[in-house]
């Protein structure tokens, strides 16, 4: 019973390390730092979904695929946002890890994704 006890708490820490792995950005901190031109966004829905509507200034990651680099900008530093669905959706890793990959360090997610930036009254742009 101990043993069992201690795997179970052992999990529940490696469950929270891991979806801890890149820090939270609100919807109201992202607008901002969109209407400031301090960040590049990451949109992680694939294409279909892109081309419907994205967050304003969003990169398509399946269509930068192994380009991505050239979307980004050359300060490793940049505030980098990548997003998907919503809270449930963990799509949104594929984007921060190639980014974190590329050598970014300030890689965060939108947490409440392309369903939260629209309940909030958010505008989205369709793809051109």
């Amino acid at each position: 019973m101990k043993k069992l006890l201690t795997l179970f708490v052992s999990s529940l820490f490696a469950v929270a390390a891991f979806a801890g792995e890149y820090p939270d950005i609100s919807i109201k901190e992202l607008d901002a730092a969109i209407k400031a031109g301090k960040v590049t966004v990451i949109d992680v829905m694939g294409s279909k979904s892109y081309a419907k509507g994205h967050v304003p200034g969003a990169i398509n990651f399946a269509e930068a695929g192994n380009d991505l680099g050239k979307s980004l900008p050359s300060d490793k530093d940049a505030l980098i946002v990548a997003y998907c669905g919503g809270p449930k959706c963990q799509a949104y890793k594929s984007g921060a890890a190639a980014a974190e990959k590329l050598g970014y360090t300030n890689v965060k997610h939108l947490t409440a994704g392309i369903s939260g930036w629209v309940k909030a009254g958010m505008k989205t742009e369709a793809a051109k």
